[in-house]
């Protein structure tokens, strides 16, 4: 319960500030631009706090309903009358460059907060595995290019790789379309590299750890003991009376003697019935338990079981971090956000065409879930979190819904061609349109998110 109410608070406080950010953007723009602002709220419904401030008298509010926010300037077309002496601030009237800049402002403040987030891990430090080869699969990609254990990966199609999470995002980057990647390879640090080439296949749907799964590699590290830690409510693992410091030693007739020996068998056997031997307690009994692991992300079988956490003196010579000067991390912080984009629109094209999964939409419950996750393992995790957020919500208030941002962008254009705006008729049937997209797309997510909830 404890941990559930973490998710819940981080996912209002994670929302707060991105909510802020983009209504900020619209809002320091229209008073840049001459329009007044009569209203700045987080949030929707019933205020929560309320404080007037400025010669406009600008009403600040926090809202009950945190999953939103509006900037509510003078506009003619509220219906309420404007004074003659106040008409020039109105909206309506200010040139079409004008209308477009505020609009425009809420998701482009959404990408530079992402930017100053990115920006500032760059330059303090990301913390993260080293690329360093710790198994390679039989008969994988990464077997059939000739990639060897204990090899470094120096670069990947040109680029400098300083961890294994750049490396596996660049994969994820190429599956999208599919294609060859060229990796540097070498036996040390600086020892003399070598060039082997993946052949990454187009992925339907990204699933990261099916991807890594056919590439066939995985980064070292340090062994893990094969003990079963904590196991999930409702798993396959609890169904079958598995508990908490149970020692897996066989399954089947396979010697089990880490942690990683158990998932890959595991993983590849979803939906059959398996034998564990396991030494319970003290007293290390044996016991035989059946058990069949449940399918999950298509084709891998899940216990829902974690191992001991290792110590931080286990983990350290495995670690490294990925930093910049302050000039180098401008550029990265650019290109982080580039990629993240294209891969976005990119998923939902996809998406809209058919050609991936409208499983991969994740709604509030998903959200929040990363949220109290990223935010219990450190500040860097949960900002880096958010600047991933924030450039969702920045592609997605662009994309040319109505309603959205995207949608007001689309009629300025068409304004700035015909030279004359959209009709009233044709923005109120635009609104339905927007509202049922949108209501389609929310509960899609959520019922995304119910599933996944589900044992």
């Amino acid at each position: 319960m404890a941990t559930v109410l973490f998710s819940i608070a981080a996912f209002i406080f994670a929302l707060g500030i991105l909510i802020t950010v983009h209504e900020f953007g619209h809002y320091w723009v229209a008073r840049k631009m001459g329009v007044k602002v009569l209203r700045f709220s987080i949030g929707f419904g019933k205020p929560l706090l309320r404080w007037v401030r400025g010669e406009d008298k600008t009403e600040y509010v926090i809202a009950a309903l945190p999953l939103g926010g509006y900037v509510k300037m003078l506009d003619a077309r509220e219906g309420s009358e404007i004074a003659e002496s106040e008409r020039h601030r109105e909206f309506t009237q200010k040139p079409l460059y004008a209308r477009f800049a505020i609009v425009f402002a809420g998701p482009l403040f959404n990408f530079i907060f992402a930017f100053f987030a990115y920006w500032l891990l760059f330059v303090v430090g990301i913390s993260g595995v080293k690329p360093v080869v710790g198994g390679v699969l039989p008969d994988s990609l990464a077997a059939r290019a000739g990639v060897e254990v204990g090899e470094q990966i120096q670069q990947i199609d040109g680029r400098p790789v300083q961890t294994w999470e750049q490396f596996s995002s660049h994969l994820i980057q190429v599956a999208v379309d599919g294609g060859n990647v060229r990796m540097s390879l070498s036996r040390s640090e600086n020892g003399v590299p070598r060039d082997v080439v993946l052949a990454i296949p187009k992925q339907m749907d990204i699933q990261p750890a099916l991807l890594m799964r056919e590439v066939g590699l995985s980064p070292e590290s340090p062994v893990y003991e094969n003990v079963i830690d904590s196991i999930s409510e409702g798993s396959a693992a609890q169904q079958a009376g598995l508990m908490s410091g149970d020692r897996i030693t066989m399954i089947g007739s396979k010697q089990i003697s880490d942690w990683l020996g158990l998932v890959e068998i595991i993983r590849d056997n979803p939906e059959l019935p398996l034998l564990l031997t396991v030494q319970r307690g003290e007293s290390q009994k044996i016991l035989h338990i059946r058990v069949t692991p449940k399918r999950v992300a298509g084709e891998i079988g899940q216990l829902g079981v974690r191992p001991r956490m290792l110590s931080e003196q286990a983990w350290a010579p495995f670690l490294t971090e990925q930093r910049y000067g302050v000039v180098d991390a401008i550029g990265e912080s650019v290109q982080r956000i580039a990629e993240t984009s294209v891969l976005s629109l990119k998923m939902f094209g996809r998406m809209l065409i058919g050609e991936a999964s409208l499983k991969n939409l994740s709604g509030p419950i998903t959200i929040a879930d990363y949220a109290g996750k990223t935010a219990s393992i450190g500040l860097a995790e949960f900002l880096s979190f958010l600047a991933l957020i924030s450039i969702s919500l920045g592609i997605i208030n662009l994309l040319p819904i109505p309603l959205l941002d995207g949608g007001h962008l689309m009629y300025y254009v068409i304004e700035f061609v015909k030279g004359s705006p959209v009709s009233e008729q044709v923005e109120i049937f635009g609104q339905r349109i927007g509202i049922a997209l949108l209501l389609t797309l929310m509960s899609i997510a959520f019922i995304n998110d119910i599933a996944r909830l589900l044992p």
